[in-house]
């Protein structure tokens, strides 16, 4: 148990003993910092059990803790709130014991648990991956190291959306424009390649629109009728028929994707256990939709369509297949669901990382699994996030306007090379060392900014802001840590003794109350499915060690067993700050 646990233990114990009475809840509070404590209990939910004076009742509760738990030197009672004052020896022997332990705040597994699935990323194949994208990316891996952490097992998993008319249309345009030409020919990544077509295709339609409105029709008419579309969805009939030359050219434009995609996911640090494609799963969705039928769960329209009636569950009726027998996104939802859950028996549960302009899209699916009778359907999870915004506005894929993902990181780099040479910080670098550093402040400045938000929060991102050496940002935390190991560099002397009897001072005390608080803020951020505990948690500890920093000495300090605990100190908040970055996926330097 924790000191918090053991108190409230007593306290309870205190209840029933002074007042023979049952005291369910234990209220904490941190301890303010204009009065002396550590711990601060509040006594005014307990006036419901015991009608007293709160002042009265906080003095003999602190009575009867500093005479039954031996941690508790003193106390005070302000009004409602008993401040406890908790003995050095117990921090001390706290630190000693995580010093030993190098995974502390990370659980291992326990045999026999279920295990969670986290999908993100999930890109079409259409189109290079954007700013968007690398908060989906950068969100759904770190909540997969953090839920991995705190003593889950975790696969980590995309479904790549590899078919459609999405699809289709970067595929027409590629034939009517391209006149042959690959990512080789052009020195293009294949992604970027691909998601110039679908620009290109855009941009056909549109002059096609302009054509049939002057010619009479009507917008809504026009943008049915235009000729590109109408062969864009032929082509998609004849890729669900098999037809060879349509998916001879299919498979060829999406493995110039793939590996387009392959290289970003490398540059941004993610990786996946398991990858899934919307080209295999929804057939499997298909067949799940046929016995849905004959179960009652779907209904055919007079046009052949087929669909779900939601509307008794406050929902709306949703088509789960085309007129045309074509899938939509539910039906290959559906099938991916079902099939990773016949891979992985193991799986309790599933998180999909997904922007939250697709809420009601999970909810739909959520309970069309439950409406099958998959009884796992209720372990189903939507990670929705909010999108992402720069200073010039919103971003738009089909009209080429995206903020690409792998010129956004050059662009970082770039900005953390400019700055750095600005404050003269790389003195002594090799040029390799420099531009590798350049890499690791530029991508920890972005993933950083990003994950220290919470998830359902819309970010406004600015490169520029991102890469401070002060405040709460990535570089900041980074220089603290790149501080810390050049403290230990110079600590030459032997300072793995157990310091188990010093007076410690005010600001040793509160860093070390912050790393007690570690494992708790790895299961909150594990729970609230929330980078940003983790990314909040480690400034917090940053802002605390810095004080100290500045207000203490450590290499200069003539008493021997001080030094020892201050340098010990100083590596255990290095070791979590390395820890905790590692979990939002960001690298921290040995120097800066």
């Amino acid at each position: 148990m924790n000191i918090q646990e053991v108190i409230a233990v007593k306290v309870k114990e205190a209840f029933q003993t002074l007042y023979e009475a049952t005291l369910e809840n234990v209220e904490f509070q941190a301890t303010r910092k204009d009065f002396e404590g550590d711990i601060t209990i509040v006594t005014f939910p307990m006036l419901r059990v015991k009608k007293m004076n709160p002042a009265q009742l906080g003095e003999e509760l602190g009575q009867y803790l500093q005479e039954h738990v031996a941690e508790v030197s003193r106390f005070n009672v302000v009004k409602g709130f008993l401040n406890l004052v908790i003995d050095d020896a117990f921090y001390l022997n706290f630190f000693a014991n995580i010093t030993k332990n190098e995974t502390f705040g990370h659980e291992a597994p326990t045999k026999g648990d279920s295990a969670v699935m986290v999908e993100y990323s999930s890109p079409n194949t259409n189109k290079p991956l954007h700013l968007g994208h690398i908060r989906n990316n950068l969100l759904g891996y770190s909540v997969a190291e953090i839920i991995k952490a705190s003593g889950k097992k975790v696969y980590k998993t995309q479904i790549i959306n590899d078919r459609g008319i999405h699809i289709c249309k970067s595929m027409l345009a590629w034939q009517r424009f391209g006149n042959g030409e690959t990512p080789a020919s052009t020195g293009l990544k294949g992604d970027k390649l691909v998601g110039n077509y679908y620009v290109a295709f855009d941009k056909a339609y549109k002059t096609e629109i302009a054509t049939l409105v002057a010619n009479g029709a009507s917008e809504e008419e026009a943008k049915k009728q235009a000729p590109i579309l109408l062969e864009a969805q032929e082509m998609l009939r004849q890729w669900e028929a098999g037809d060879e030359k349509v998916v001879a050219l299919w498979k060829q434009m999406n493995q110039w994707v793939y590996d387009g995609f392959a290289t970003t996911y490398t540059n941004l640090g993610v990786d996946f256990d398991a990858l899934y494609y919307e080209s295999d799963t929804y057939l499997l969705g298909k067949d799940f939709v046929k016995e849905g039928l004959e179960s009652g769960v779907f209904y055919k329209k007079g046009d052949g369509s087929v669909w779900c009636d939601l509307t008794d569950e406050g929902l709306d009726e949703k088509i789960v297949l085309r007129a045309d027998g074509t899938a939509v996104y539910m039906t290959q939802d559906i099938g991916t669901a079902i099939q990773r859950v016949k891979d992985y028996p193991d799986i309790g549960g599933m998180i999909y990382t997904v922007g939250n302009e697709q809420d009601y899209h999970f909810k739909v699916l959520f309970l069309i699994l439950k409406k099958l009778g998959f009884d796992w359907s209720k372990n189903l999870h939507h990670l929705s996030y909010g999108m992402v915004d720069l200073p010039s506005g919103k971003m738009k894929s089909r009209e080429g306007t995206v903020v690409d993902a792998d010129d956004l990181m050059v662009e970082m780099a770039t900005t953390a090379k400019e700055i750095s040479q600005e404050l003269g910080k790389l003195e002594g670098y090799t040029d390799e060392e420099k531009e590798e550093l350049y890499k690791i402040i530029g991508m920890g400045a972005l993933k950083y900014f990003i994950l220290k938000v919470d998830p359902k929060k819309r970010i406004l991102f600015d490169p520029k802001e991102s890469i401070d050496f002060a405040g709460n940002t990535g570089p900041f935390i980074q220089y603290t840590y790149a501080r810390i190991q050049s403290i230990l560099r110079k600590a030459t002397f032997d300072y793995s003794a157990e310091i188990t009897a010093i007076e410690i001072d005010i600001r040793e005390k509160e860093i070390v109350k912050q790393l007690q608080g570690y494992p708790a803020a790895v299961q909150l951020a594990a729970n609230n499915q929330s980078p940003a505990v983790i990314a909040n948690y480690t400034y917090d500890l940053v802002k605390l060690y810095n004080s100290f920093f500045q207000n203490i000495y450590i290499l200069g300090e003539e008493d021997e067993a001080k030094k020892i605990f201050r340098v010990q100190l100083s590596k255990k908040v290095g070791d979590t700050i390395k820890h905790a970055f590692a979990l939002l996926g960001i690298q921290v330097p040995d120097r800066m």
